[in-house]
């Protein structure tokens, strides 16, 4: 039996508001730190979920497989930063997004992400 994932189609989107913590920058780079890579992919990643989990069968869930994100800007600890996700392309199982994060003044990172719906199960 081959499982159907009905309402999840490409225009989807999410968006999640966030503000910069202490624990989400690195400090190399002088001053109060900034933002760091890791962390916006991850919150890229959160919307990205975000846009398909409602729509999903019971015991599945997406995981990601794929980044291509740039990191366009600095964001210092405090400001708000907004990330969106949006559907783009639904092939059976496999999901492709375009991501970006916005600051209070401007694009700080945008690209693609890749995620696949699989069964929630043991490891």
């Amino acid at each position: 039996m081959t499982t159907t994932f009905d309402g999840i189609r490409p225009g989807l989107t999410a968006e999640l508001e966030f503000t910069v913590t202490d624990a989400m920058v690195t400090r190399h780079v002088g001053g109060s730190g900034v933002l760091t890579t890791p962390h916006m992919i991850q919150l890229m990643e959160d919307a990205a979920a975000a846009v398909t989990a409602p729509l999903l069968p019971p015991g599945h869930t997406s995981v990601g497989y794929e980044v291509a994100i740039r990191h366009r800007a600095p964001t210092a600890p405090g400001m708000r930063v907004r990330v969106r996700a949006e559907l783009l392309e639904v092939s059976g199982r496999k999901l492709n997004f375009r991501v970006e994060a916005r600051n209070e003044r401007e694009l700080i990172g945008e690209g693609t992400h890749r995620r696949t719906i699989v069964q929630v199960g043991p490891v």
